[in-house]
């Protein structure tokens, strides 16, 4: 063979070579490619199906459980609010803020949180903690407690069906949700005693009538002492049935899983903030109503956007309100969402019988006082996130993915324990700088908390020597009422949840004014004590050298 020859064999094997190389590369990048694009078909049908309806849901579905076959890991993150376990048991109560906190006692004397008054747990714990607190079990409370510690709006709408003449068996429960029903049962049951709807609340159908129990365990009938209002029960006493604390059905539609306030007292509150003029630049559907023509009232389920939604569902229970026999529960909002709206509307309010409104008379010096609540939404609207359009579930219920599925968590809990989904998505910041800011401004907080609570002290001790050294009701009457303006500012950032960090100037501001209206009474209640002050024109007074003195 030539060399020419040799030399044109040995380049067409190469040219073979080269071509099955080229071969190979495009059929394993044609798998590969293929791979992806499967994976991306899967992936996308599984993001627009992120349930499997296996369980058939309907209006009586109080019972999570079934939902949990439908939406598994949303179920996982409920369940989650009660922590590792549910820790039931008088062994596992959270810490008394009363020990924590000394002069809460003295905020609270002639109350029944004067009794009682703990740490918050999980969502999981919202019925057991309150069955079995001493503020139940020792003192009578009203049924209108059950309004947000428990999965109340299928025997709202039992009741208010009854009350309207409508159908009010199982059937008609299943069928529709009907917020005139709802509203209309809310009211018939808010002032009867706790023990009796907490009673109807175990009889209503939850749902899955073959289930025994429950997914947290419920509260031993009584507490721990066995009493209703101090009171021993029955031998015969049982509760039939199951209750549940909050759950799926009452902030979710169970037909399209969207989002929806069922909450009455949510429901009022913002038809009568909308009806105000009080400037809400964070709520635009609000906003947009009243640019409306108003013919219809505001309507929280249908006026707001969704993201404003992702704040609703947990306004209805994290808010100040009126919940006690007096008069049916309320959301003071009339006046807008500032503090000092807050105290205008109670202050202005007058019970049925037409004495003037209050939640107690203080233990120690008879002044009428206004009790706050938890009122995190009022003082997260004052806020700087809630001005930036974040809602409550974008840093409680972070977004996370599991698989293809965008979801919020469902293990509604601090944003400190998941700093990198509910901060960092906004705040280009490393971790540690973000905790280091949110402790210096709770730590803030907590100081001039401290520090009001000082005031509180000093004032009441003054009020009380003043009473003893015979000092008129006359008298004392504009003293009583700095008394319950300084503690009503106290009470209300010491029992919203953030540590001022919803809003921490706000905060600031309002603990400031505490402690100026206890120094007020407080110097006030000392002139009654001590008589009239003696004349000070004749004592000397240096004269004006200038800057610099000789």
């Amino acid at each position: 063979m030539t060399y020419n020859a040799r030399g044109r064999q040995a380049g067409l094997a190469k040219s073979v070579l080269l071509l099955g190389a080229v071969f190979l590369v495009t059929a394993i990048a044609a798998l590969v490619v293929s791979h992806l694009l499967t994976s991306v078909f899967e992936r996308k049908q599984e993001a627009r199906s992120p349930g499997v309806r296996v369980a058939k849901l309907d209006e009586i579905s109080v019972d999570p459980q079934p939902w949990g076959l439908n939406w598994p890991h949303h179920y996982d993150g409920w369940k989650a609010t009660a922590g590792d376990k549910f820790y039931g048991g008088s062994s596992a109560m959270p810490e008394s803020k009363l020990d924590a906190q000394p002069w809460l006692r003295r905020l609270y004397a002639g109350y029944a949180f004067s009794i009682d008054y703990r740490e918050a747990r999980g969502h999981a714990y919202m019925l057991y903690d309150q069955g079995v607190t001493e503020r139940v079990t020792q003192k009578p409370q009203a049924g209108a407690c059950l309004h947000c510690h428990g999965s109340t709006n299928v025997l709202y709408r039992k009741v208010g069906l009854e009350a309207m003449g409508l159908p009010a068996d199982d059937a008609a429960l299943a069928e529709d949700f009907n917020m005139p029903a709802v509203i209309r049962g809310f009211q018939e049951l808010s002032q009867r005693p706790y023990q009796e709807v907490l009673a109807m609340l175990y009889a209503v159908p939850d749902g899955t009538p073959d289930d025994s129990e429950p997914v947290f365990p419920t509260p031993p009938p009584g507490g721990f002492t066995e009493e209703f209002a101090g009171k021993a029960l029955p031998e015969e006493h049982a509760l039939e049935g199951d209750a549940h604390p909050v759950t799926c059905i009452d902030c979710h539609n169970p037909d399209t899983m969207a989002l929806r306030v069922t909450r009455p007292g949510l429901v009022l509150g913002m038809q009568a903030l909308a009806e105000g003029d009080a400037p809400v630049p964070h709520l635009p559907g609000v906003e947009a109503w009243r640019r409306g023509d108003r013919e219809q009232p505001y309507d929280v389920n249908a006026d707001s956007s969704r993201q404003e939604m992702r704040s609703m569902v947990c306004a209805q229970c994290h808010v100040e309100y009126y919940c006690a026999a007096g008069d049916t529960l309320e959301f003071p909002w009339s006046q807008g969402l500032r503090m000092e709206n807050l105290e205008t509307h109670w202050a202005s309010k007058s019970f049925p019988d037409g004495s003037d409104f209050l939640d107690y008379r203080h233990g120690e010096t008879g002044a009428p006082i206004f009790k706050a609540q938890h009122p995190e939404f009022e003082l997260w609207s004052q806020g700087i996130h809630a001005r930036s359009g974040v809602s409550c579930a974008d840093c409680h219920m972070p977004y996370e993915t599991r698989g293809a599925t965008k979801m919020s968590s469902h293990n509604v809990q601090s944003p400190m324990q998941s700093v990198n989904t509910s901060c960092q998505t906004c705040h280009n910041v490393a971790e540690a700088e973000l905790r280091e800011r949110v402790y210096r401004i709770q730590e803030t907080t907590v100081t001039l908390t401290e520090r009001a609570g000082a005031a509180m002290t000093e004032m009441l001790d003054a009020i009380l020597e003043a009473q003893a050294a015979g000092a008129t009701d006359t008298e004392l009457a504009p003293v009583l009422e700095l008394q319950r303006k300084a503690m009503w500012r106290l009470d209300y950032i010491s029992s919203e949840n953030s540590r001022g960090f919803h809003a921490d100037q706000e905060a600031a501001r309002i603990l400031g004014e505490s402690m100026d209206y206890s120094r007020q009474a407080q110097a006030a209640a000392l002139r009654l004590r001590a008589g009239s002050a003696p004349a000070t024109d004749d004592l000397p007074r240096e004269p004006v050298e200038g800057v610099t003195p000789r």
